[in-house]
């Protein structure tokens, strides 16, 4: 299976809590919605807690901020998922996704990048 791994970093207009609020209940169901065209097979999302819990653990690491949450989505492979690419509804719900995204995510300020998952236990 193929993962887009997703750190999201919310707008500095709302608080970490209205920024996981929105994407757990705004946005998530939003994803949910689109999932077929999309051809996603799963969806996660994990939220940060707050800061201070992780700040010693940061900085015995000399670790950078952390984010807001990470999200992860995962399909069965690229070519299966170029296989959306030229389905209109495909390209609708990829453009509603990030219409909504743009909503609560700093998106300049969240990486994003493929892999492939390598399960240790």
């Amino acid at each position: 299976m193929i993962k887009l791994t997703f750190c999201l970093t919310r707008l500095p207009t709302l608080s970490r809590e209205a920024f996981q609020d929105y994407w757990w209940n705004t946005h998530a169901p939003l994803v949910a919605s689109v999932r077929e065209p999309l051809r996603i097979r799963r969806y996660v999302q994990m939220h940060s807690l707050p800061a201070e819990i992780s700040a010693d653990l940061r900085t015995a690491r000399a670790g950078p901020e952390g984010y807001d949450g990470v999200a992860q989505l995962w399909w069965d492979s690229f070519e299966d998922m170029a296989l959306s690419a030229t389905d209109p509804k495909a390209a609708e719900a990829g453009r509603l996704l990030l219409e909504d995204e743009r909503k609560f995510i700093d998106l300049p300020r969240s990486p994003l990048w493929w892999g492939e998952e390598k399960v240790v236990f």
